[in-house]
């Protein structure tokens, strides 16, 4: 089985005015549906909907069931508000008629003039200057990069960043597409809305080494500030504040490589101890069981 590109990941059939259906994984590792793909597919629908004026800047999105990852899935779009500066969608993600996955979208008009200012990127070396295997990634990433074939994924060794010693957990990815991506701008942004989900939720275990625990996505918020290619190197900065009643939180600030800071994002994830004779999730996003 061969997993499907990120063009045919995204390509969406249009059903009717704001009805779309999207394709499954076809997925080695994921049973339960990857949280970056749903999420992925979802704001490709809103943006279909919207003027090309406006382009996203923020999304907000809840995994509430847990979805089938070779099973297609149904997006419903709502034209909640259209402005002149700001426009809303709401999307609904449908397997088996039950909503596994909603998100509210927000665009803004292309060309505003404002403050400019942003945080730097942090002193570490670049996807060049450091060896990378899939044996030397953590365990709970090996198999996961596997299935992620089309990516050049680089976890940085510990030993080759300075962490922040106020925070409980650090880790560092650099990562891109293998493949050159169409030139749209929103066609990159979507991307990376399926590539954010990829490690963050991780970053979890990082103050946890060999802790078994059961992990999905619980919801997923992103900011785009600048504009960038997701075919290009991309760092990934990534850090979790809390973990405690069996859930945790992680954020990530995500940095071109001439450290230009392009996206935020903050992520809740399941992380409750494993029960006896209970397997974890094949991996992030899979979606919370209730």
């Amino acid at each position: 089985m061969t997993t499907p590109s990120i063009q045919a990941v995204l390509e969406l059939e249009r059903i009717d005015k704001d009805i779309f259906r999207g394709r499954g994984m076809d997925s080695q590792v994921f049973v339960r549906t990857f949280g970056g793909h749903v999420a992925g597919q979802a704001l490709v629908a809103a943006t279909r909907t919207v003027d090309e004026s406006k382009r996203v800047h923020s999304l907000h999105g809840y995994f509430l069931r847990a979805g089938n990852a070779d099973s297609e899935t149904i997006y419903m779009v709502s034209r909640v508000r259209d402005g002149r500066s700001f426009a809303t969608r709401k999307v609904e993600a449908i397997q088996e008629g039950e909503v596994i996955f909603s998100m509210q979208a927000s665009f803004h008009v292309v060309g505003n003039k404002g403050i400019e200012h942003s945080d730097t990127m942090r002193n570490v070396p670049g996807p060049d200057d450091f060896t990378c295997t899939n044996d030397e990634a953590p365990e709970a990433l090996r198999g996961l990069i596997e299935d992620w074939a089309e990516w050049d994924i680089r976890v940085v060794p510990h030993d080759k960043f300075d962490a922040d010693e106020r925070s409980s957990g650090n880790q560092l990815v650099w990562f891109r597409s293998k493949n050159h991506l169409p030139e749209d701008q929103t066609f990159h942004i979507c991307t990376l809305a399926y590539m954010s989900d990829m490690t963050l939720l991780f970053t979890a275990m990082v103050p946890h080494p060999g802790k078994k625990v059961q992990m999905a996505s619980l919801d997923h918020a992103m900011w785009f500030l600048r504009p960038f290619r997701a075919d290009e190197w991309l760092l990934y900065d990534q850090a979790t504040p809390s973990a405690h009643a069996g859930r945790a939180l992680t954020q990530g600030k995500i940095y071109d490589r001439e450290g230009h800071l392009v996206a935020v994002t903050v992520q809740e994830g399941l992380t409750r101890e494993l029960r006896e004779g209970a397997k974890p999730l094949p991996g992030p996003g899979d979606g919370a069981k209730s």
